[in-house]
């Protein structure tokens, strides 16, 4: 009995010194006996300076100490922002993420959506900054991919919202975006003497990126590499298409004038 009311004793006064570590860490706090109300409006008054890490401490605090409730859904929602404006970008898609998943029905659910498009946005202009500095078999435009993706999701499932017009807005610089690395790509690939891959891959922009200013760079790809590949008639075609939509692009006389001297001089040896 004088052994077990040892250990009962020992045992209470572990816990004490445990419960007292942590009381007086919770004390340390600045927040300490904050209410839910209180540290949502020291959140927000943080937010609204900029102070966006700071904003982001108390809004993961609200949400530790009160995981229910309208504040905590509020909580959630504006720290994806907080996370954004904070160059937290992967934070905040997954934060948005996770926010979709919880309230999908939520009045301002589409906002969630928008802010996970912004983030992966910035992702994209990010790549295509650091693109042109690097061979193409080096990068992969997953990030401009995956923003489009977002805001296509926010169009499909919000056509009403108040981001709609800004996220197809972006998407159609996303696309551009797109057509440039294609573009790229194929460059890549004339310059190593890859002909075939490279008249492919500016077939592929001609083919599914429509009214792209990329169209004209992608179809003097074509005739630069079907003439190499020895097909003229091919590479006719693409100029004449260069020719009748696009008149003032900058190589559209050159190759024209190259297209009439190789003429000339076929005609003069079948003389």
């Amino acid at each position: 009995m004088r052994f077990s009311s040892l250990l009962n004793l020992s045992a209470l006064v572990f816990a004490a010194f445990l419960t007292g570590c942590a009381s007086s860490g919770d004390v340390d706090d600045e927040t300490y006996g904050f209410t839910v109300a209180q540290l949502y409006e020291e959140a927000k008054k943080r937010l609204t300076k900029n102070e966006y890490s700071i904003a982001i401490q108390y809004y993961e605090k609200l949400e530790s100490r009160f995981p229910y409730g309208t504040y905590a859904e509020r909580a959630r929602l504006e720290v994806i922002y907080a996370y954004y404006k904070d160059s937290q970008p992967e934070t905040a898609i997954i934060s948005a993420d996770r926010f979709i998943k919880l309230h999908p029905n939520h009045q301002n659910v589409d906002y969630a959506y928008y802010l996970r498009g912004l983030a992966s946005f910035d992702n994209s202009v990010s790549f295509m900054d650091k693109l042109f500095d690097q061979e193409p078999s080096e990068r992969d435009p997953k990030s401009v991919r995956k923003a489009f993706k977002y805001f296509a999701e926010l169009i499909q499932r919000f056509p009403k919202s108040r981001y709609t017009p800004d996220s197809i807005k972006r998407m159609k610089e996303l696309r551009e975006n797109l057509a440039r690395y294609e573009v790229h790509v194929a460059n890549y690939y004339q310059r190593r003497g890859a002909h075939l891959a490279a008249a492919n891959r500016a077939k592929y922009i001609v083919e599914n990126y429509q009214g792209s200013r990329s169209i004209p760079d992608a179809l003097v790809i074509m005739i630069h590499s079907y003439r190499k590949l020895g097909m003229h008639e091919l590479a006719s075609d693409a100029l004449r298409v260069l020719k009748l939509n696009h008149p003032e692009h900058d190589k559209t006389k050159a190759l024209k004038e190259s297209q009439q001297k190789s003429s000339k001089k076929e005609i003069q040896k079948a003389k």
